[in-house]
Formats: structure tokens, sequence, C-alpha cells
């Protein structure tokens, strides 16, 4: 697939996302509109895990604020939202690596991500609160990432907070040094790329079915999936095999 503002890849299953639109990726709604084209198109895509990145000295710098006047703001909405729920619908893992500054309406794709792995030099923030308005996606999801204690400091205060903070407060995964970034997100995604990409997908749905339900509705919600999604796959019975047979199992990704 070919775009202006993203590029798209798919190795041995990796399908790689990638803004590329230099200096600072900024997110305009034609941007946008190709990340959520994308973010489609990898939904029926054959993958394990799906990387999202970026090239430049910034993830990105954010949706931008020429598209927030009133002539645009209701079609940046639109997109947005329909970009967010396409990476939300994802049945694929998501990992988001950041290399540089992810702000506003870019931290808030990282926090639709499954997983976070930035480098040393990688900052985030909502910085919306110093121009008189609020992150909608973020006041949803930070307090349920975090502690609302840490999620309210970040919105409200509208803080640009580095790597270690993020690491300190649970939201990125690993932070890893800005000489070596590339070769350690390679090495982090790969123990997901060993397993089946059914039972990857399986995984993520049963967690998120379990989400914002009592113990007794999840859990049951949760072994739904188990029993009548997982343990029909082909996979799931040729992982247990090769486990008893002590072998490794051969993966056929259904």
């Amino acid at each position: 697939m070919s775009y202006n503002f993203i590029k798209v890849n798919n190795v041995d299953g990796l399908i790689s996302i990638t803004l590329n639109k230099p200096p600072l990726n900024v997110l305009d709604i034609p941007m946008m509109e190709e990340l959520a084209d994308a973010f489609e198109w990898t939904k029926q895509e054959t993958g394990k895990i799906i990387l999202l990145n970026a090239e430049g000295k910034a993830f990105s710098a954010g949706v931008d604020v020429a598209d927030h006047t009133p002539d645009k703001v209701n079609k940046m909405i639109e997109v947005f939202e329909r970009l967010l729920i396409n990476m939300y619908e994802n049945d694929k893992p998501i990992v988001a690596a950041v290399n540089g500054s992810a702000l506003g309406g870019a931290y808030e794709l990282l926090l639709l991500c499954d997983m976070v792995v930035a480098s040393e030099k990688a900052k985030f923030g909502q910085p919306e609160i110093a121009v008189g308005v609020f992150p909608p996606l973020a006041c949803y999801v930070l307090p349920r990432l975090t502690s609302m204690y840490h999620a309210m400091e970040i919105l409200l205060g509208g803080e640009v907070f580095g790597a270690a903070k993020a690491e300190k407060v649970g939201l990125v995964n690993t932070v890893l040094p800005v000489d070596s970034f590339e070769e350690g997100v390679q090495q982090f995604v790969q123990k997901f790329m060993n397993m089946s990409s059914i039972v990857l997908a399986c995984t993520k749905k049963a967690v998120k079915a379990g989400l914002n339900k009592g113990f007794v509705e999840g859990l049951k919600a949760i072994d739904d999936v188990y029993l009548n999604e997982l343990m029909t796959t082909a996979d799931a019975k040729e992982g247990l095999s090769a486990f008893m047979e002590k072998r490794k199992p051969n993966w056929q990704g259904k």
C-alpha cells in the first residue's frame, strides 16, 4: 500500500506503521485518514504484531492546531475517532516504539497501544490544558493505566515528562538507550513473534473482555473466549501437545 505521510510494511508477520511527515510528524486530517486506513488494513493482514513507530526527530508533536478551527474541528474529531476505534478494535497486539516527543493527540495514540517501548530521550505529555482544551481519550484511558493521582497531574498540569517518569508510573514497558534503540525494539518484539498469532489475538481479546467488569462477570467473559474461541483453534491443541511431547510447537496461525 502507498501513502503520502506514513509507511507500512509486513516482514514475516511483523507489521510496521511508520509516521513519516518530517520534521515533527504533526497529525493533520489527511495524515490521520491514512493512519485510520492503515489500521483498518492491518485487521485483514496476516501477521502477529503491529509496530507503530516514526521517522525523524519526534514521534509526533500531536494534532495540527489548525485543524481545531470551527470550520475543521468536526471533521478532525470524526477522523481521529475513526483512527482510535480502528486501533481499539484491532485483534493484533500493538507495540509503540517512541524515540522522541509524543505529545497531545500523538500521546493519545500511544494510550491505545498494548505496549510502549521508549528511548531515553523520549518525552510524553498532554499539554492541551495550556491552550484551553482537554484530551478526550486521555481523560478516559489514563486513569485506567496509572493511578488517579498521576493521571490528574498529567491532565491538569500539562507537563511534558521524560521516559524515566513514564516508566516509574507504569506508562511504558521499558526504556532503552538511544544508540541501540532500534536493536532493542526488535529484541522486545521478537518474544511475541515466537508465539501463535491466533493465541496472541485471543489473549488480547480476553483481556479486553474482562476490563471494566466486576469479578464474576469479567471472569465469565474471559472464560467464554477461552472455551469458545481459543480452545477451538488448531494452535491451542498444538501448543498443549507440543508441551506434553517435549518439542517446539509448530504454529499454524489458526
